[in-house]
């Protein structure tokens, strides 16, 4: 489309950017600039606006003092250790399989992808049954092994696993085409001068593949660490932050301050301080990707 003329040029970006810039302002930069003021009040939403108090920054000293929040960030941290590895290594292995030729490979692709879609609510019910103590198949199936499987959800040393298990499960279809789309834009050259030079199908996998496909993988490695730093859904619904706390994370106590014991300022220091981590997570991330990441082609 031709716009003539500076002023019309003005107009026309105008007049396009403006929605979006109106979402951003309103959905984002508001709530976000909204919280930064609530984390420095003392806010209940069920009392008239006179209780109001600025308190500064007592809601961060009293969250910094809370005894539970150390606890809190090694819990996120035991779920990053799981979660990540299982979910990238699966992810790369159906991918794997998926570059290549096989039958009824577009309805494995739904099935894989089938999760992914799936609610939340409604894969954690499931897996709550599936890792019952003892009506659940994944115990019924260890017991057929002579293996006595653990209370998973009502274990504090098994509870979190559980839900690693679950998310994995849901979140390993998403990753796979996204690893997937980036074996496809890898050229078949490569490996054939791998084969020529005698090179087995791991070392072409080892020396070719992963370093191609690096960069999308310390791609989603970002995306899970932040999205593992908020990991929420599954928490509530399968544990409610049990067996004793031993699956509380930032995010549900957010949302148990704000929602439960309406302590509105509170919570919004909480997310002030699990936002501030995830940056300095990212910036570290970001600065060790030259460590391992390969952007030649």
């Amino acid at each position: 489309m031709y716009i003539g003329g500076t002023r019309q040029k003005r107009i026309a970006l105008i007049v396009f950017l403006a929605p979006a810039i109106f979402s951003l302002v309103l959905f984002y930069i508001l709530p976000i600039a909204s919280s930064l003021v609530l984390s420095l009040l003392e806010y209940d939403p069920l009392r008239p606006a006179s209780d109001i108090k600025f308190v500064g920054l007592k809601n961060f000293i009293e969250y910094f003092k809370y005894q539970d929040m150390r606890e809190q960030y090694l819990h996120v941290l035991y779920y990053l250790v799981l979660y990540i590895p299982l979910v990238l290594v699966t992810s790369t292995m159906e991918a794997v399989m998926l570059n290549r030729a096989f039958k009824a490979k577009t309805l494995y692709k739904v099935l894989l992808y089938l999760p992914v879609i799936t609610s939340w609510v409604a894969v954690a019910l499931i897996w709550r049954w599936l890792l019952h103590g003892e009506y659940g198949i994944i115990n019924i199936f260890l017991r057929k092994f002579g293996i006595q499987g653990p209370s998973w959800l009502h274990n504090k040393l098994w509870a979190m696993p559980g839900v690693v298990m679950a998310a994995v499960w849901k979140d390993t279809g998403y990753y796979a085409l996204i690893i997937l789309a980036a074996l496809k834009g890898i050229e078949h050259s490569y490996y054939e001068a791998a084969r020529i030079d005698g090179a087995s199908a791991f070392k072409q996998f080892r020396y070719v593949t992963l370093p191609l496909v690096s960069p999308t993988i310390f791609l989603l490695l970002v995306i899970n660490v932040i999205a593992g730093f908020q990991v929420f859904e599954s928490i509530y619904v399968m544990t409610e932050g049990g067996p004793a706390g031993a699956t509380r994370v930032p995010v549900e106590q957010v949302y148990r301050n704000a929602f439960t014991y309406y302590k509105m300022g509170y919570a919004s220091a909480i997310a002030w301080v699990l936002g501030i981590v995830i940056i300095i997570a990212t910036i570290i991330q970001f600065r060790m990707e030259k460590l391992w990441v390969s952007y030649e082609s």
